[in-house]
C-alpha cells in the first residue's frame, strides 16, 4: 500500500472489517517491522503490538467531557452513528451475557452501547467518556483496548468461542429462545443437522423454522417489506373494510433490512377488529402465501383496564407466520443456492389492537428493544407509572391515561417526542 494516505488506509480497514463473515479475523495495518521480522524468521511471525501501525486521521471529535441524559428515551438515537465498531463490540458482550442468562451484565453492556450510538461524533480518546452515564470499568476497558489496538481480545475470544457461535446459530431459528438453545447445547447438540435428526425434540414452529432456515436467515429488504404491506393491506381490506395496516418494527425506524416484518392492524370503530385475524389468514391462505402460521388469541385478563397488567409481553391477538413471498424473474435471493428462485420464505407477525390501545401498541412494536425497555424503566422509576403496549396506568390513583397518538404518551411522561427514526437505541 505504498503511497496510500492514512485516511485511505483507514477507510480500507473499515471496509474490510464491515465485510467480514461472523468469526472472521479483523484486518490490521502493520508497519515495515513486521515484514522485516518475518523475513528474518523465514515465515510470517505473530503480530505484536509494536508491529501495529498507529494511524492519525483528522476526525470530528467530541468535546470532553460530554454530557448525556441517563435514559435512552430522553435522547435521539439515529439509525447510523459514529461509533459502530465500539458499540458492536459491547453488544457482542451483551449478547454473550444474555446467552449465559446474566441479565445484569447484559443490561450494563447494552446501556453503554446505547450511549455510544447517541453521541454526536466519534470517540477517539477515553477521556471523552468522562461524565457519560452507564460506562463502568469493564465497558471503558473494552473501549480503551479498541482505541489503542483496533481489536479487543475479550470480544474476539467471545466471537470465536464454540458456545457463542452455537447459541447464536440456535437462537436464530424461528421459535427457539435462549433457554431452549442452552438446553440443546448442554445436551451436546451442535449443528442444524443434529436437530434435523431428532425431530421429536422440536415444536411445530421450530420444525417450520428449521425447514425454511436458509431463507429466514437471510435479510429481508425494505422493498420486500413494502410488497408484503400491500399484500396484507389488501387481505385486511377484503376481510374488514376500513381497517388499517401499519408497518412497525425496524422498518418503521428507517431500517433498509431486517430479519422479520411486523404489521399492526386496527379499526377506527372499537370492537370491529375482534375476530378479524382468522378471516385475514384465510384470505392469505387462499392465495397460497402462507407456509406456516400459529394463531394466538387475545389474552387480556382485564379488557377494561389493560394497562394494569404490569408485564412486558403484550396480550394482543396475533399470528406468527412464515409467508411465501413471490420473487420477480431473475431475482437474486441472498444465501440461496438455487438459481433465480420464484419465491422465498419470510417471517411476518400480524398483531391486532383495539383502536383505544393502538398508540401504545404502535409505540411498543416500533422498538428498538432497548429503547422500549428504557421507556418502561423511566415511566416506573421517574414517574411512578406502568407502561406497556396496552396503556399507561397510575397505580396510586388507579387511573389509565387516554391517548390518541404516540405524541400524547411522550407528553404524559414529560418527555420530548422522538420520531421512530430517532429510537434506534
Amino acid at each position: 500500500m505504498e503511497g496510500t494516505s492514512a485516511e485511505e488506509a483507514t477507510c480500507w480497514q473499515e471496509r474490510k472489517t464491515a465485510s467480514l463473515p461472523p468469526g472472521g479475523s479483523h484486518p490490521a495495518l502493520l508497519d515495515i517491522s513486521w515484514f522485516t521480522d518475518s523475513m528474518e524468521a523465514g515465515h510470517p511471525v505473530p503480530v505484536e503490538g509494536r508491529h501495529r501501525l498507529e494511524v492519525a486521521v483528522p476526525r470530528k471529535e467530541l468535546p470532553s467531557p460530554a454530557w448525556m441524559p441517563p435514559y435512552a428515551c430522553q435522547r435521539p438515537t439515529p439509525l447510523t452513528h459514529h461509533n459502530t465498531s465500539l458499540s458492536d463490540a459491547l453488544e457482542t458482550l451483551a449478547e454473550a451475557a444474555g446467552f449465559d442468562r446474566s441479565e445484569g451484565r447484559q443490561l450494563s453492556f447494552c446501556r453503554a452501547a446505547s450511549v455510544l450510538k447517541a453521541l454526536p461524533g466519534p470517540v477517539t480518546a477515553l477521556s471523552q467518556l468522562q461524565g457519560l452515564p452507564h460506562f463502568g470499568e469493564h465497558s471503558r476497558r473494552v473501549v480503551q483496548e479498541l482505541l489503542e489496538h483496533g481489536v479487543c481480545e475479550e470480544v474476539e475470544r467471545v466471537r470465536l468461542s464454540e458456545r457463542y457461535q452455537i447459541m447464536k446459530l440456535f437462537t436464530q431459528i424461528f421459535g427457539v429462545g435462549v433457554k431452549t438453545a442452552d438446553r440443546w447445547y448442554r445436551e451436546g447438540l451442535r449443528t442444524l443437522d443434529d436437530l434435523r435428526e431428532q425431530p421429536q425434540r422440536l415444536t411445530q414452529q421450530q420444525k417450520a423454522g428449521l425447514r425454511h432456515h436458509q431463507d429466514l436467515s437471510a435479510l429481508i429488504q425494505r422493498s420486500d417489506a413494502e410488497a408484503l404491506h400491500q399484500v396484507v393491506e389488501a387481505a385486511v381490506g377484503q376481510a374488514l373494510p376500513g381497517a388499517t395496516v401499519t408497518l412497525a418494527g425496524g422498518f418503521r425506524r428507517g431500517k433498509l433490512q431486517g430479519h422479520d416484518v411486523d404489521f399492526l392492524i386496527t379499526h377506527p370503530q372499537e370492537g370491529r377488529e375482534a375476530g378479524l385475524l382468522p378471516r385475514v389468514m384465510c384470505c392469505l391462505k387462499k392465495q397460497g402465501l402462507v407456509l406456516y402460521h400459529q394463531h394466538q388469541c387475545s389474552q387480556q385478563r382485564d379488557p377494561a383496564h389493560p394497562a394494569r397488567q404490569n408485564h412486558i409481553m403484550d396480550a394482543f391477538e396475533r399470528s406468527f407466520c412464515i409467508f411465501r413471498l413471490p420473487q420477480p424473474p431473475g431475482a437474486d435471493v441472498e444465501g440461496c443456492q438455487k438459481p433465480c428462485p420464484t419465491w422465498k420464505a419470510v417471517r411476518v407477525d400480524l398483531v391486532v389492537a383495539p383502536s383505544s390501545q393502538f398508540p401504545f401498541a404502535l409505540l411498543g412494536w416500533t422498538g428498538s428493544k432497548h429503547f422500549e425497555r428504557e421507556l418502561r424503566r423511566f415511566s416506573r422509576k421517574e414517574r411512578g407509572l406502568w407502561l406497556n403496549s396496552h396503556g399507561l396506568f397510575d397505580p396510586e390513583q388507579k387511573t389509565i391515561f387516554h391517548v390518541t397518538s404516540e405524541e400524547d404518551i411522550f407528553r404524559y411522561l414529560g418527555l420530548e417526542y422522538l420520531p421512530p427514526e430517532q429510537r434506534n437505541a
